[in-house]
């Protein structure tokens, strides 16, 4: 029987390689660099690190950047970082072939940052773009990417990756 990986603080970690959108691989396959957890970034680091893993088609990566965001800044900020990694990880179970559980994660993250009036202000309240991101640009990608996935389109992540802060995206 194999012992279970644990880090050095021994809490179980699995230290199998992963794929880019974070599928396990078997021990002693090269893969994708995990990102370390639990890292603190200020909020545009975030934003940069992350589109630079969602550009890569690493967007099981980038929801690990956002989810440190989430559990290391301001309260207040954690709805943002927390719908943003859900549409990261619509973004992976998409490009995995998982229509179901792409197209719910990308309208739950799609929901979030919308807000209750379905403006895009909804995740954050700091003035103008929060972190410079074009919300209600990310709301509209993710409502579209979920339609199309639920019809049965192939993704490929890094060709499907939004660029969070509007503007054309990865070249």
């Amino acid at each position: 029987m194999n012992a279970r990986d644990r880090d050095g603080e021994g809490r179980a970690r699995n230290a199998r390689p992963r794929d880019g959108l974070g599928r396990p691989l078997p021990y002693g396959t090269p893969g994708v660099e995990r990102q370390p957890e639990g890292v603190v970034r200020a909020p545009g680091e975030t934003v940069r690190e992350a589109q630079r893993l969602l550009d890569a088609g690493m967007p099981f990566h980038a929801h690990e950047v956002f989810e440190d965001a989430w559990k290391s800044g301001p309260a207040e900020a954690a709805p943002l970082w927390r719908a943003l990694a859900q549409l990261a990880v619509g973004l992976t179970h998409a490009a995995r072939g998982n229509a179901v559980g792409g197209a719910r994660l990308l309208r739950r993250g799609a929901a979030a940052l919308a807000g209750p009036a379905g403006a895009g202000t909804g995740a954050v309240t700091v003035p103008g773009p929060p972190y410079g991101m074009d919300l209600p640009g990310l709301v509209r990608w993710a409502r579209e990417l979920a339609v199309r996935v639920e019809a049965g389109a192939a993704v490929d992540a890094a060709a499907e990756a939004p660029h969070l802060t509007g503007g054309p995206g990865p070249a």
